[in-house]
């Protein structure tokens, strides 16, 4: 299993924390569009490090036109010599229209479209094919030499998509070099959802699983101490009622047993009431959401739950000793 980092948005502290996570034997980084741009510490980290594997985790699909994305992944990954891969997310509608000022569609069919217009316009870039793409969403039929990259050595970046429903999981299994499981799922989700979803888009491809990338990072809640496992606890709870809010994730709650609290934190939040949210999370499903236990259980818990179909992971343990968060991942990494 690979080990991936996350890094900030402090510019001017990338170059020296890329270098140490590069130097702690990390397979790679990550960064997460939330109150900044998701590619720019990228850039730094490209500079900065020598074999890391640079992703984003996610980048807003919809905020962006499909050959405004295929120019910055080609850049990143023309820069970081074939290191880059494109990760991106729908985001849900409100955000798109209202914060983004964008368009949206049926988000699942919006995305297969995206990522096919930026394969063919990559297409054109390397391979000199004519750039004819006429979509419900997207349409890109013109390209000149003028605005045609001249570093194609290392060609386009891999991409991946975040999913939660079947429908978008089916688009990365047919269109995607890998998915990225949202971190809220559970195992009897996973199983009887996402994975014969992905199987479903494999065989549209006529791909195999094995050149497919699965990325999981489940809740972990740990802590040397009382007081720090508690503050594990509490931000798990309160995030799993964060994310148990949204409607469309209805159905991971029932995998479980819990569709009912969907509403409940639904008309919660709607009321601001977010830190009660929380209060609702009892202590079975967190564990259906990840794990809880010392240090020294949460790598042996997470191998037996996920290692069967998850490829790399994400070392965003709360775990305050270096050395504890070490063993952690060279427990993955050896798993």
């Amino acid at each position: 299993m690979k080990v991936d980092s996350g890094i900030g948005f402090d510019l001017h502290r990338i170059p020296e924390q890329v270098k140490a996570i590069e130097a702690a034997g990390y397979d790679g980084v990550r960064t997460a569009e939330m109150n900044h741009d998701p590619f720019f510490p990228l850039l730094l980290a490209a500079e900065h490090s020598e074999k890391l594997e640079l992703a984003t985790s996610i980048a807003v699909a919809f905020a962006r036109s499909p050959m405004n994305l295929a120019n910055i992944g080609h850049d990143l990954n023309a820069y970081s010599r074939g290191r880059f891969t494109l990760g991106l997310g729908s985001q849900i509608k409100p955000h798109i229209t209202k914060r983004f000022s964008m368009q949206w569609g049926a988000p699942a069919a919006q995305m297969r479209e995206l990522v096919l217009a930026m394969r063919a316009i990559w297409a054109n870039w390397y391979e000199g094919a004519p750039l004819e793409f006429v979509g419900k969403y997207y349409r890109h039929t013109l390209m000149t030499p003028a605005f045609t990259p001249q570093d194609k050595e290392y060609g386009a970046p891999k991409v991946i998509l975040a999913a939660v429903g079947p429908a978008m999981t089916e688009v990365a299994g047919e269109v995607a070099d890998g998915m990225i499981i949202h971190p809220f799922s559970n195992v009897p989700y996973i199983e009887s959802v996402t994975l014969p979803a992905i199987e479903r888009g494999l065989a549209k491809a006529g791909r195999r699983r094995e050149d497919f990338e699965i990325s999981y990072s489940c809740f972990v809640v740990t802590g040397r101490d009382e007081a720090e496992f508690e503050a594990s606890r509490k931000a798990a709870k309160e995030r799993i009622a964060f994310y148990g809010s949204t409607p469309a994730y209805k159905g991971v709650l029932e995998a479980i047993g819990v569709g009912e609290l969907q509403g409940e934190l639904n008309a919660m939040s709607k009321q601001g009431r977010w830190q009660e949210m929380g209060e609702l999370i009892t202590d079975d499903i967190i564990n259906a959401f990840g794990v809880m236990g010392e240090p020294g259980e949460i790598a042996p818990e997470m191998l037996k739950r996920y290692a069967g179909f998850t490829d790399r992971t994400s070392a965003s343990f709360p775990v305050s000793d270096e050395a504890e968060r070490q063993a952690i991942i060279a427990a993955l990494k050896a798993g």
